[in-house]
């Protein structure tokens, strides 16, 4: 199974993850030639080496009217102290702004002087913009997803209708420059699965436009509810909006890097320079074996006939349990009893816990949360002298297992 990785030890922001991927694909020039083909309004991409703690990798530049937000954001004088000069669109530029008027600044950048319009935009522009480029159906379906997390996310710190947020012009192309960018990377990779690690956010505060925020700042910290995050030992804003929504939106699991043969790393670098490599990594492999989530749960019993145990275990299995056995047991007052231990996935814990209940006289189950490893399976069938027969095929972690399934065999030996 071709498996995505994503590493973020130090946050993650839409740009390093262009980056990051740009690098996987094994021709970062290419990728620059093909992201600037896809005709966003006003914007450019360029990527460049760059070094961090003595690792090389690759930065991306993503530049509205010619001029990186960055430079936009000095020049309006917005006090966003960042730990990643890298962000695009942190909560300045995407939060609504109480204003609609037009600003009219000129812009000094290498002895240039560059003039540029700033208005807001709505969700429906951004759609707009989405659905004239050059990509995709799947591109843009993701793009816009994507881009609604961020929405949803702005209208519930705000308190205001999606349909009344505003994005800042020059914060909203350079969001929608990343998101499509990345979305575009992806689907060239085509990954089977795709793993994120937990999010380090940073941690303290930061000052905006609107006044000083707590890290991670509302908008973020509303896209990340019931995702791993943690706030790691670096103090400032680590994670950006974008960088949460793409992850959010495309990440099959959360976790630790899983089992795999790495074919390539790709690193993703930001600006700013610290003790720690400022980049966010991204591995891609072939991980042959799984490793899943499940839910051990179990309870006694010790007044159910042998009727009534066969019949649940029937009931739980029927309904999808991964697994269930007994154990006989003897319990308080040297009672012989019955162990139920039933397998389930995560997802489903609640789901089994009701059907349990209602099928044995249990009134309290206890559950543990647990990783396995469990090898790929496949059916392949073959002819036989005896005829077609079924084989379960499983392999992982160098190990290949065949069996052929017994109802075939028991066929063939009952016409013998």
């Amino acid at each position: 199974m071709k498996t995505l990785y994503i590493e973020c030890n130090m946050g993650a922001a839409g740009d390093m993850l262009l980056a990051s991927l740009a690098e996987l694909t094994g021709d970062v020039k290419a990728c620059e030639e093909k992201l600037n083909s896809l005709g966003i309004p006003d914007v450019t991409y360029e990527f460049e080496k760059s070094v961090k703690c003595g690792i090389e990798g690759t930065h991306a530049h993503v530049a509205v009217h010619g001029v990186e937000e960055d430079e936009h954001m000095h020049e309006h004088h917005h006090e966003h102290e960042h730990e990643h000069e890298h962000d695009h669109h942190h909560e300045e530029h995407e939060h609504a702004h109480a204003h609609t008027h037009e600003h009219h600044h000129d812009h000094d950048h290498d002895g240039h002087s560059h003039e540029h319009h700033h208005h807001h935009t709505h969700m429906s522009d951004i759609e707009n913009i989405i659905n004239g480029l050059n990509v995709s159906d799947k591109v843009k379906g993701d793009a816009l997803a994507v881009y609604g997390l961020i929405a949803e996310a702005e209208s519930k710190a705000h308190g205001k209708p999606i349909t009344d947020i505003h994005f800042h012009e020059v914060g909203t192309m350079d969001a929608v420059a990343d998101i499509v960018g990345v979305c575009v990377l992806l689907e060239q990779i085509g990954a089977d699965k795709i793993v994120v690690s937990p999010l380090a956010t940073g941690f303290g505060q930061v000052r905006c436009a609107h006044g000083i925020l707590p890290v991670p700042a509302p908008a973020t910290a509303s896209i990340i509810e019931g995702i791993p995050t943690y706030s790691g030992d670096v103090e400032g804003e680590l994670l950006t909006p974008t960088g949460a929504a793409l992850l959010k939106h495309f990440a099959d699991s959360f976790g630790t890097r899983p089992v795999m043969a790495i074919e390539k790393t790709g690193y993703g670098m930001g600006r700013k320079d610290f003790a720690k490599a400022n980049m966010l990594r991204t591995f891609i492999g072939e991980a042959d074996n799984e490793s899943d989530k499940v839910v051990e749960m179990k309870f006694n019993v010790d007044d159910m006939t042998g009727e009534e145990i066969g019949y649940a275990t029937g009931v739980l299995m029927d309904n999808g349990a991964l697994d269930v056995f007994t154990t006989s047991v003897y319990m308080k007052k040297n009672r012989p009893g019955i162990l139920f231990t039933v397998l389930v996935k995560l997802e489903d814990r609640e789901k089994f816990a009701k059907i349990i209940f209602e099928n044995t006289t249990t009134i309290g189950i206890r559950f543990n949360e647990m990783e396995r490893f469990k090898l790929s399976r496949r059916e392949e069938k073959v002819m036989t002298k005896f005829g077609e027969v079924s084989f379960k095929v499983s392999e992982g972690f160098g190990v290949s297992k065949v069996k052929p399934e017994y109802d075939d065999i028991k066929g063939i030996a009952d016409k013998e």
